[in-house]
């Protein structure tokens, strides 16, 4: 399997399969195929993992594209202005990220849910208390919103970051969320009540532009009935 990601806030991944290699998708996640790959729809891992995948932000049924014969294309296009990050993972190795933020993957990368640790995490993390997993091996390919910034955290070296703007990080990374002191800072930061607090060691990515807020700033603009 090849790759080549095309384009800048729009970005698209070219994916160039051989005979017998497969990639999966959600329903609805692949913008163009070559004739030489087969489509296949199915409840993958059965009932109870489709209905995790559908709480983590994924459809319950997931497409396999399969090249059948010489050498096959097929295309994922992000859903939102944003970056496509690849990720070559070892057997074993996991990365979590993001509701919605799975594109595609190889087949033999997992996907599953992931829970957040804490309670007081995913009540007030401003991203729910459920994320998604991805295990190796194999490559996948996750799709982040606005800029990325990355960061390789020391031990102990820790972050404060805006809720919503956490994007995706490694499992050795400790997530928390922790409450803004001071009442001034409460009322009138404009970073609300909580903040998400990630130490190392480990890599996280942070994205500038949440869905959630880009929505909220195209909505002053839209005409109210």
């Amino acid at each position: 399997m090849e790759y080549q990601i095309r384009g800048t806030t729009m970005q698209t991944v070219d994916i160039q399969l051989q005979p017998g290699e497969t990639m999966y998708t959600e329903s609805g996640g692949m913008a163009w195929m070559s004739d030489n790959i087969n489509m296949a729809t199915g409840m993958k891992g059965g009932l109870m993992k489709a209905l995790g995948r559908s709480l983590a932000g994924e459809s319950m049924f997931l497409v396999d594209y399969t090249c059948e014969s010489g050498q096959g294309l097929v295309t994922f296009a992000s859903e939102f202005p944003g970056k496509i990050i690849p990720l070559s993972l070892e057997a074993g190795e996991s990365m979590i990220c993001q509701k919605d933020g799975f594109m595609c993957a190889e087949k033999s990368v997992t996907l599953e849910m992931h829970f957040r640790k804490r309670l007081g995490s995913g009540l007030f993390g401003g991203e729910g208390f459920i994320l998604q997993k991805l295990t190796g091996p194999g490559t996948a390919f996750v799709e982040i919103a606005g800029e990325v910034t990355e960061y390789d955290l020391e031990p102990n070296q820790a972050l404060r970051v805006d809720t919503g703007h956490l994007a995706m990080y490694q499992p050795t990374v400790d997530f928390d969320i922790i409450t803004v002191k001071g009442v001034k800072n409460i009322l009138f930061g404009g970073e609300g009540l909580f903040l998400a607090h990630v130490k190392g060691p480990g890599k996280v990515w942070l994205q500038s532009m949440p869905i959630v807020n880009l929505a909220g700033k195209l909505r002053q603009y839209l005409p109210s009935k």
